[in-house]
């Protein structure tokens, strides 16, 4: 608030010494410092966005394997054919404000566990209701596991076990990529230090093949 300081202190100093144009000239410039100084002010948080060392890591969350070849220009292999689970790298470091880039290959959802949650912690058996079926031309509007089917027809159980909907600790859920395309970019800003887990809440995925990982959140002195 320097700024607005000076232009008022010194319009008061001679306001009873200009002629009255002058002065209705100074009151202008000491009205365009205020709203100067406040609009910097607005933009300051902006400004302060983290950058530099450790603000940002990627991890691959799922990999396509290209031996024996495959083609996915027309469509995806159905059943996940051709598509690993890891978490690479499998423990990353970020500082306090920056972000993770979660490049996403594959039908897999997002979710993130807040500082401390181990893998044992994540209740394994509870998953999303079934989804509508068909599904409406809408998509998913509510969180749910989309079911098998052949041939156009439902049959029993959930594609790759359904998926997991423990809350308990959760901080986030990203979206269920597999219903339009199977792959994406998520970027998710972690603020406080910590260890955070990362899941693919894909039932199957995490619990038969171990698709987890965790980030590791530094404190920021520069903040």
């Amino acid at each position: 608030m320097a700024c607005v300081t000076e232009f008022v202190q010194d319009d008061h100093f001679q306001e009873f010494h200009q002629p009255e144009e002058t002065q209705m000239h100074r009151a202008l410039l000491s009205m365009i410092g205020i709203v100067a100084c406040w609009g910097i002010g607005l933009m300051a948080p902006s400004a302060m966005a983290i950058d530099g060392p450790l603000a940002t890591a990627t991890v691959s969350f799922g990999e396509w394997k290209s031996d024996p070849p495959l083609d996915r220009l027309v469509a995806d292999p159905t059943g996940g054919v051709g598509n690993n689970h890891p978490l690479i790298p499998q423990m990353t470091t970020i500082k306090a404000g920056g972000s993770v880039n979660f490049i996403i290959s594959g039908g897999h959802v997002l979710a993130v566990y807040d500082d401390g949650h181990q893998p044992e912690d994540i209740d394994k058996i509870t998953t999303e209701h079934d989804c509508a079926f068909p599904l409406p031309l809408s998509g998913i509007t509510s969180p749910c596991s989309p079911v098998n089917s052949v041939g156009g027809m439902q049959v029993p159980g959930q594609v790759a076990g359904g998926i997991l909907s423990d809350r308990d600790g959760r901080i986030y859920r990203g979206a269920f990529l597999n219903l339009a395309r199977r792959d994406g970019v998520e970027v998710v800003q972690f603020s406080k230090p910590g260890t955070y887990l990362v899941i693919c809440a894909r039932k199957n995925h995490f619990v038969n093949d171990g698709m987890f990982g965790f980030v590791r959140v530094l404190p920021n002195h520069r903040r």
